[in-house]
């Protein structure tokens, strides 16, 4: 109930109608799940290839602050928070199981943490030619830069700068391409 009362019946009628809207998703082959999200406001580019993405924390903004380039691969169990918004450029493959999260919230408005860490929302961004690690997790407000390599596993904290391989938990540089 707590949870109803933080939010609203009109958040909680679209986190409803987006969960439908995530099921016919997960039940769609690729070329309708790229349909269906452009459909829904998304922007997704040409020749775009998209597993069993799971969108997460839709119902804030809808899909407007989603944006795929052309080229690009999303492997199966991806997760994506759209809340602060993604921006995957052209050419990015982004591996199985990777994790990509824009907004921290830890909890109900009188939760013990609020004042010290408060709702912050931050975009993230894959620019061109990025590839992603399996299982590898992208933090609020981060940005990979062209032609960058996020290890399978990576925790990425901060920018990756352009032609750079990060590996590690916090992800760390591990060579220039």
């Amino acid at each position: 109930m707590k949870a109803l009362q933080s939010i609203g019946i009109m958040k909680a009628t679209k986190f409803v109608l987006y969960g439908l809207y995530a099921w016919l998703l997960h039940i769609s082959l690729p070329p309708v799940r790229v349909w269906l999200l452009r459909l829904a406001g998304a922007s997704v580019g040409r020749d775009t290839v998209l597993f069993d993405v799971q969108f997460v924390n839709v119902y804030h903004y809808g899909f407007s602050r989603l944006h795929i380039g052309n080229r690009c691969f999303l492997g199966d169990g991806v997760m994506i928070d759209v809340r602060g918004g993604v921006t995957i450029k052209d050419d990015v493959t982004i591996s199985n199981r990777t994790t990509i999260v824009s907004h921290i919230n830890v909890g109900f408005a009188d939760h013990p943490l609020q004042a010290a860490y408060p709702t912050r929302e931050a975009p993230v961004m894959c620019k061109r030619g990025v590839y992603v690690g399996t299982g590898a997790i992208l933090l609020p407000g981060i940005t990979v830069g062209e032609g960058s390599v996020v290890g399978a596993g990576a925790v990425v904290t901060k920018d990756v700068a352009k032609g750079t391989v990060v590996v590690g938990v916090p992800a760390k540089i591990l060579k220039n391409v």
